[in-house]
Formats: structure tokens, sequence, C-alpha cells
């Protein structure tokens, strides 16, 4: 019996091409195995309030402890008063854009329930995710970390533009950086 799986243009498993005597309609894979890198990251809104310095850390662990209640490794998670850095695993049965709402409420919820000052604070809609190569984990790593001392000579507005275009995507500046 054949052992491969061929499917038509509506992804249904179709019969093998190669064998007359193949019957094979479908097949399941045993196991289920991913390694998914992911750089990610998101902003507060605009128009509303930024992290206080001295939150940073506790904001940073919190989030790493979202990260790992939903079943994924957080590397490195970093940044700055107004935006939040992420290396992580993507977790094999999570879509990216529920993994980052997930941490997003989370971290929301959390961060209003530390101080009054963070009652109305919220992360902006969208996100950047960006695949990492291993060979370019320990370099991203650091990055996230140094982001304190990376933007007393670059903005986000900058750094976020030079992320997408060495990614190849396209974007229009006017729904890039809006609430």
């Amino acid at each position: 019996m054949c052992r491969w799986v061929f499917f038509d243009r509506k992804l249904r498993p179709t019969k093998c091409l190669y064998s007359e005597k193949c019957r094979t309609f479908a097949a399941v894979m045993a196991n289920t195995y991913t390694q998914l890198y992911t750089h990610i990251v998101f902003h507060t809104k605009s128009t509303g309030i930024v992290m206080r310095e001295e939150d940073l850390n506790r904001v940073f662990e919190y989030i790493g402890g979202i990260i790992r209640t939903e079943g994924a490794i957080p590397f490195a998670v970093g940044g700055v008063c107004d935006h939040i850095h992420i290396l992580t695993t993507l977790p094999k049965t999570v879509a990216m854009s529920d993994f980052v709402r997930a941490i997003k409420a989370k971290s929301s919820k959390w961060l209003k329930s530390v101080d009054v000052y963070y009652e109305p604070f919220q992360w902006q809609e969208g996100y950047g995710a960006f695949s990492v190569s291993p060979s370019l984990m320990n370099r991203t790593k650091k990055y996230i970390l140094g982001q304190a001392e990376h933007h007393k000579v670059k903005s986000y507005h900058d750094e976020y533009c030079e992320m997408l275009k060495a990614y190849g995507i396209e974007y229009d500046e006017r729904y890039a950086f809006g609430d």
C-alpha cells in the first residue's frame, strides 16, 4: 500500500496517483512536531497611557508566565514603556492571533489591577509577528533584552518599519501605527 496522501484542490484526500493498486484515501501522522520561534511586537494604545518604567520588569515576568500557561516557551520578554518585544515558541495547537490576543488580554487585565494609574491601560489592536531562525535566537534575545539601550537612538516607528521591510511585509503607515 502507498504511504503517500494526495489532496484535490478543495484539500480533500484523494487516491494515490502512482499506483493502481493503492487505495489510500487518508493517512494520519502519528504525532505533531513543531518548533516555531517567533518574535512578537505590540504597542500600547497611543491615545492611552504607557507603562511606568519601575513596573516594566514585573510586566515582562507576568507576560512570560502567560506564555508558559498558554503552552509556549518564552525565551525573552523585553521592551520599553510604550511597547513590548517577545521571543517565544508558538504552541502547535494555537493560531498566532489567538496566542497574541491571550497575551494582550491577560496582561492588560492584570496591569489594571496593579495600580489605579493603569485603569485606562490598553494595547493597540494589531501586532507584528516574525519568524526567527534557530541560528538567530541568541541575537534576537540580546536585541529584545537590550531595548532600553536601543531606543535611546531609535524610535519605535523607525524600528518597526525596519522590521517590516526586513521581512518584506508591505504596509500602509496610516494603518500600521494608528490605534
